[in-house]
């Protein structure tokens, strides 16, 4: 099992925005957070890590996003349940790698999420999730022009995977968010 500090190098050596980084620590967060909800709360750590490297790609190869991080992560020998579960949120997109286990569906469906959430909260005088409330999200989620690269056909779907109305989702992924710290 890999540590949170060799999950963090590992995201280091091939990240260096400020912005995917932040993205994986929303993710991993918001991961752990569904591992307690859902019951998996032995497995919170290694849910956590699939939201930390599940973009690890991304930023040195967009190209070959969820396929890159597969060769990667074999290279160095590493669970292949995490290779599989971090693969997975690029089913339909990149990968024909379909999200099997609960915790695949939950990052196929708070991936795009966090980051429509993160752009509503930024547009709120608090520019915080602390005092968001889901119609506001709602109503951005309708405009398609805001936030365009968060898809929301991949939101629904992931919803519609783990068997959640799409409110549902919502609410407890700004709920997740508000456990970060300055979110």
């Amino acid at each position: 099992m890999m540590t949170r500090a060799e999950a963090e190098n590992l995201l280091q050596e091939f990240n260096k925005e400020s912005f995917h980084l932040q993205h994986a620590h929303v993710v991993s967060a918001v991961m752990e957070y569904f591992a307690e909800k859902l019951g998996y709360g032995e497995e919170k750590e290694f849910w956590g890590t699939v939201g930390l490297l599940h973009d690890l790609d991304f930023e040195m190869y967009p190209e070959e996003h969820c396929i890159k991080s597969q060769e990667i992560m074999r290279e160095r020998g590493l669970d292949e349940r995490l290779i599989h579960a971090t693969a997975s949120h690029g089913y339909g997109l990149t990968v024909d790698i379909e999200p099997e286990h609960e915790m695949e569906k939950a990052l196929y469906a708070v991936d795009e999420l966090t980051g429509l959430i993160g752009a509503v909260a930024i547009m709120r005088p608090s520019k915080s999730v602390q005092d968001l409330e889901l119609k506001s999200v709602k109503k951005k989620f309708k405009t398609l022009n805001f936030a365009a690269g968060c898809s929301r056909e991949v939101i629904s779907k992931g919803a519609e995977m783990l068997g959640w109305e799409l409110d549902h989702l919502i609410e407890e992924t700004i709920l997740a968010m508000r456990t970060i710290p300055n979110m």
